[in-house]
Parts: structure tokens; sequence; C-alpha cells
């Protein structure tokens, strides 16, 4: 089944505000401008995608993107995730493809290996329901409660609505649309990074000698930072 990843990125000078004093203010954009780049390699890694679609209209990433073999498709109004994924599903529908995994561009951890698991794992499901029916993957975020993932077939089986709560909409939708849905939970996805709580995850997970994400950890090791996470953010 033709696969395409749709990674929606905003512009880099509006990301990870919600990092407060985790990240030194000089060194936020160069925090969201690696993690993008380590998921952009990642996703070039996973086999079972044949093309990535990224939505932005950050330059500096869209030339990066079109190295690695991606399509970029200008969003120029930058509204919201929602309406970015959609732009990337129109430009999936338009190529041909028979199914998209929509992915965040700050989970800087993704395992190649575990997408792989993940779209194999979604092709050869036995789910009961004809075998026409639209077929939904929801990846949660590490809460139970966003959305870090969406996998669809075809791709527009569902409209995308992320933001707070999104998993149990996704979950509405799909019912809605009368879709094959199951929720699905490869770790390296979980993670995203929007908090200091979330940073001081990742730290932790990076600290691995085996961990990916080469861009992210260069970025967390230059000065000017602190593990210090919020008290509002723990609990």
């Amino acid at each position: 089944m033709r696969t395409a990843a749709i990674l929606p990125v905003k512009h880099f000078a509006r990301a990870k505000q919600r990092l407060g004093m985790s990240v030194a203010e000089e060194l936020r954009e160069d925090l969201a401008r690696a993690m993008v780049g380590d998921v952009l390699v990642a996703l070039s890694e996973t086999a079972s995608i044949q093309r990535t679609i990224i939505v932005t209209r950050e330059d500096s990433i869209a030339a990066a993107a079109r190295y690695l073999g991606a399509l970029v498709v200008e969003d120029s109004a930058e509204e919201s995730q929602s309406v970015a994924v959609a732009l990337g599903v129109e430009r999936a529908l338009v190529e041909g493809f028979e199914r998209v995994l929509c992915v965040p561009g700050d989970c800087p951890a993704l395992d190649p290996a575990e997408l792989d698991a993940l779209l194999n794992s979604f092709e050869h499901a036995d789910t009961g329901v004809a075998i026409d029916a639209p077929e939904v993957v929801i990846v949660p975020d590490r809460h139970g409660t966003g959305t870090n993932g969406l996998l669809l077939a075809p791709p527009d089986a569902i409209a995308p609505s992320f933001g707070p709560d999104s998993c149990e909409r996704h979950l509405a939708l799909a019912r809605a649309a009368e879709a094959t849905c199951r929720i699905e939970r490869p770790p390296s996805l979980l993670l995203d990074i929007d908090t200091g709580a979330d940073l001081a995850a990742l730290r932790e997970r990076l600290s691995s000698a085996h961990a990916g994400a080469p861009r992210t950890r260069a970025v967390l090791s230059l000065p000017g930072q602190t593990d210090a996470v919020p008290v509002a953010e723990t609990g």
C-alpha cells in the first residue's frame, strides 16, 4: 500500500514558546529546527513510507526536505496543525497515495523500526470489518489525550482534528465514518515536546548511548539550558 508521511511544520520563530525556562530563548528556534530535522531523517529511513509531504512556510526546512526527497506544500496561512495536515492530505490524494501517516515535527526520538512495525501491523490487521471500510489508527501522546500519530487509509478517511483532547475526537470521527479504528502506542511516537516536563522526559530518553536524534542531542548539549521543570507542569 503506497504510503506518505505528512509532517506539518510551523515557522520556527513561533515554535516552542511553552518550554519556558527549560531552554534559553535564543536556542528555542535551534531546538525546533533540530527536532524537525531528526523527524525528517527518521521518516526518510522508514522503508514502509514512500514519500514525506512537509507542509510549511519555513523556507530553511523546506530546502532540507527537498534534499531528502520530500514534497513541500506551502502553508501560507499557517492557521493550525489540522489545516496544515488537511493540505498534506489533499496533496497525497493528488499523488495517488493510498494511506497517510500524520506525525508532528517535535518527536525527535522517532524510531524508523517502530514506524515500520506500526505500518505493517496496520496493513495486516484482521478487524472483522468489511475489507473496503476506511481504516484509522490513532497514536496518542504520552498523556493519552492528544494525538501524536494519525494513520488513515484512504488519506481522507476522516478529517484531522488535532489539539487538546484530540484523541477522543479522532475516535468519534472514526466511529462516525464507520471506519475500523484502533489505538497503537509505539514508544518513540508518544513523546512530543511542548513543555519543560516533556523536555525532561526527552533528556532522559536520549541519555542512552544508543539513542538517536543527533541534531536534537547536539542542541541540548549547548550551554544556556536547565533541567528544571516549572512547578505548574509537575504532578
